[in-house]
């Protein structure tokens, strides 16, 4: 099984239509082929038609008896209509799924960048020709056209065409929220990305073609329940079929009152007889299976791991960011020689003003808190620098000062590049 994030409540129009098409599919499904799938249920097949035979023969020859055997047949119709129903609205939502999905994978127009800088002039083509390594430039409004990895910029991104969640989230350049999917779309601000997955091999692709792909080979329980409710038909089947010979033999030759047991009273007989729930909701029930989980976000690629999954005792799951915080947050300063903590949270939250990642945000966020007077605002001739993918690095200079934080590499460049040492 594969788990996504993919969710929309059923409205009530989807609904209509959903059971307005299973109930035509319903019907279309009576042919001899379709219902040779199911024994139990080919024998109600065969029971409706001969009754249906026997009905037009009571209103010639057996005036009396063709309103029961007309009220008999039309409930053993009913009772396929029924079943082919549930398996047909049962395919049908599966079928939602997929399309809900594929109405997510849009034509779009992309703005090609030459190189990741958004000043840069940029192209645009169609989302379809984009390949691994191109940059792309997709600013508030835009669709995102492909998978990718965002390189510049912090932007507002709603994910509900995947995840189905309302909430925008916040995707930027590196870290755990770098990742952008094709199909959402930035609502704020800009990005630029990274193509990772070309056309036809998207995580949205993906999944439809998984969806689409969900096989509906039988269980092994399904195949024993299968086999359990043939056998229980064919010897019910034997019970019924001996009654007409016995009831014949009562009346003519040992001397009982009465008439013989009917055609009509032996097939509804049969019918109550043999497990015709069951076997009418057995293929539904496969595929609801499939269905519900794919409610509930998770792909299952056949009803085999279905029941696989139930004989599970512990689950390992890889979704940094799902089920767990991908974030890294800063917790306390640590001053090295003389410098105070107060000094170094001032100096490391100037640093980070504008650092737009999670890591910095954090630093300003712990600066405030237990370092309130480091909130002092710097003044306007103060010049913020940026943290960006490529410095790896976000600082401030002012009166005369080069505040920098940022990746121990960068920094060790940064220093030896101004003639200082690293220790």
């Amino acid at each position: 099984m594969e788990s996504i994030h993919h969710k929309h409540a059923a409205s009530p129009i989807h609904w209509k239509d959903q059971s307005r098409g299973a109930l035509w599919d319903s019907f279309s499904m009576l042919s001899p082929r379709r219902q040779l799938r199911n024994p139990v249920m080919f024998v109600v097949y065969v029971g409706s038609w001969l009754l249906l035979a026997l009905f037009f023969h009571d209103l010639i020859v057996h005036n009396s008896e063709a309103p029961f055997t007309a009220v008999i047949d039309l409930w053993l119709w009913l009772t396929l209509i029924f079943a082919n129903f549930a398996e047909a609205l049962a395919e049908r939502q599966g079928e939602a799924q997929a399309n809900s999905l594929r109405q997510s994978r849009q034509e779009v127009t992309a703005k090609k960048l030459p190189k990741p800088v958004r000043e840069a002039s940029y192209k645009e083509v169609p989302g379809a020709s984009l390949r691994s390594g191109d940059f792309v430039l997709i600013e508030a409004g835009d669709l995102v056209p492909t998978d990718g990895e965002a390189v510049a910029g912090v932007a507002a991104v709603d994910e509900s065409a995947i995840t189905g969640e309302s909430a925008p989230v916040i995707r930027e350049s590196g870290g755990d929220r770098s990742a952008v999917t094709g199909g959402t779309r930035v609502i704020s601000d800009w990005l630029i990305i990274r193509v990772t997955q070309e056309a036809g091999h998207t995580f949205l692709d993906k999944m439809i073609a998984m969806v689409e792909g969900a096989a509906r080979r039988k269980t092994p329980n399904e195949i024993a329940l299968s086999i359990l409710l043939v056998v229980l038909t064919l010897v019910f089947l034997v019970v019924t079929v001996t009654l007409f010979p016995f009831s014949w033999y009562s009346v003519h030759y040992a001397g009982h009152s009465g008439s013989v047991i009917s055609l009509t009273v032996l097939v509804a007989l049969l019918v109550c007889l043999i497990p015709t729930t069951i076997g009418a909701l057995l293929p539904a029930i496969g595929i609801a299976g499939i269905v519900r989980l794919l409610q509930s976000n998770v792909v299952a690629t056949s009803g085999r791991a279905i029941e696989a999954a139930g004989d599970v005792d512990v689950l390992l799951l890889d979704k940094t960011g799902t089920i767990t915080y991908g974030n890294r947050s800063a917790a306390a300063f640590y001053p090295v020689l003389a410098v105070t903590q107060e000094i170094l949270a001032q100096a490391a939250r100037r640093a980070s003003l504008a650092d737009e990642t999670p890591e910095g945000k954090s630093i300003v966020t712990l600066a405030d808190k237990h370092y309130p007077q480091s909130r002092e605002a710097l003044p306007p001739e103060a010049q913020l620098i940026p943290f960006t993918a490529e410095t790896r690095m976000s600082g401030v200079d002012w009166n005369g000062q080069q505040l920098r934080k940022g990746s121990p590499d960068a920094m060790k460049a940064w220093v030896q590049s101004l003639g200082g040492t690293w220790p």
